[in-house]
């Protein structure tokens, strides 16, 4: 039996550390967004250090002078720890703690951190145990020296922390039936995603980079009630609630988790059944945060997670949200949107302008309906409140005359 280790709370104070391969990359700006990350996990930043260098080293990922400069600001600075901004392969994380004797982190254990605490729902956490023993099983001996000199911290709270010091035999049996356990879950995720789409209501999926305002919006438009915070992943675990429009139609709204610059791919594969939500919508409403000066490539990133998901046919709706701020960008440009809305999900202005797009979308996707009724088919009435729009409704001798739009399915179904 492995030696347990003694976990307790303390103050992280972190130095970042990234290396800059080029004059265009943005390297500081991604260095900036460690830094809120590392803040959620509960760290203090006390320094920054970014080296310029054709490529990151293979061995060390900084070069030897650099590593020798870190290793002073530890030490001047107090600092408990570094973080990389980069995935550290298993060589790297093990030779820069030997060389710096202390703790380092890489941007995905500060991520996987993050969803460890605020995973919820038995989904959630089977998730983000996945995630972190699939990333931990190659880095066990990394792990436990800096484990072992801090007893603790980032990288070591959630559902994983138990299984860090079992062999990778025992993490890989851990692994097999954690993703059968999360088979069953995607069954009954399937169930519920059939029995709502034999509802025949339109379903959009919230999706955007982290801290955009989905849940926010979600909340605004429906009253859902969940966490809403100005954090990164404040939200993780999917809420579906139904909205009516003013025109009396439902739809079905989805809050998805948040995307970011390097997502781990761990959480891409541990979330899949989580994020194909958005696959199985009618309509994507793509929220971007038009107050961040990195708005081009956040959407970018947006883009390219759909992509890698294999969502590239869907009407997309993208939602210029927090204009209410000051220098946000008002221009609202997007060319692979099929509509484009700003709005303040905070105040609610340009609420009625979202909620219009939907409202068009829905129209597009309904079929005129009309027929008579005998009055004992009345309840196939309520199908029609229920899933599409009724236009009209006439008790006559000969029966009930109904005019209306309906879905489909639904206009399939009533003819029958």
């Amino acid at each position: 039996m492995a030696e347990m280790i003694e976990l307790k709370e303390q103050e992280e104070r972190v130095i970042l550390v990234a290396v800059s391969t080029g004059e265009d990359d943005d390297t500081a700006a991604s260095v900036d967004e460690l830094e809120e990350l590392a803040s959620t996990a509960g760290a203090v930043t006390v320094g920054k250090v970014i080296q310029n260098r054709e490529n990151v080293h293979p061995g060390t990922y900084l070069g030897k002078g650099k590593i020798e400069e870190v290793k002073e600001l530890l030490w001047e600075l107090d600092a408990t720890g570094i973080i990389c901004d980069d995935e550290l392969s298993p060589a790297q994380l093990k030779n820069l703690e030997d060389a710096l004797d202390t703790k380092v982190m890489d941007r995905t254990m500060v991520i996987l951190d993050i969803f460890a605490s605020r995973a919820r729902t038995r989904e959630g956490k089977i998730q983000v145990e996945l995630a972190q023993l699939r990333y931990r099983a190659v880095r066990l001996v990394g792990l436990r020296n800096s484990l072992s000199r801090l007893g603790g911290g980032i990288g070591t709270r959630g559902p994983g922390e138990k299984k860090l010091e079992v062999d990778r035999r025992l993490i890989h049996e851990r692994i097999s039936q954690l993703k059968s356990e999360l088979e069953d879950v995607k069954r009954h995720r399937e169930v519920v995603r059939k029995k709502r789409e034999n509802g025949g209501a339109l379903t959009a999926a919230i999706v955007g980079y982290t801290n955009a305002g989905k849940s926010t919006l979600l909340n605004r438009l429906t009253q859902a009630g969940i966490l809403a915070e100005d954090k990164l992943f404040a939200t993780l675990d999917p809420t579906t609630r139904a909205l009516t429009l003013p025109g009396g139609e439902r739809i079905l709204l989805t809050d998805t988790v948040g995307f970011i610059r390097k997502l781990p791919h761990h959480l891409i594969e541990a979330f899949k059944s989580t994020l194909e939500e958005a696959k199985y919508s009618d309509v994507i409403l793509h929220v971007v945060d038009c107050s961040n000066p990195q708005m081009d490539m956040q959407m970018h990133v947006v883009y390219e997670t759909l992509r890698q998901l294999e969502i590239t046919d869907k009407e997309i709706v993208t939602v210029f949200n927090k204009i209410d701020r000051e220098g946000a960008d008002t221009a609202g440009r997007d060319m692979a949107a099929d509509y484009r809305v700003k709005i303040s999900a905070k105040t609610g202005e340009g609420l009625p302008d979202l909620l219009g797009v939907l409202e068009t979308i829905l129209r597009s996707r309904r079929i005129y309906f009309e027929k008579v009724f005998s009055y004992a088919e009345a309840g196939r009435i309520q199908r029609i409140r229920k899933n599409g729009r009724l236009l009209s409704e006439e008790y006559k001798e000969d029966g009930i005359h109904v005019t209306a739009y309906v879905p489909v399915e639904l206009f399939e179904e009533l003819y029958r």
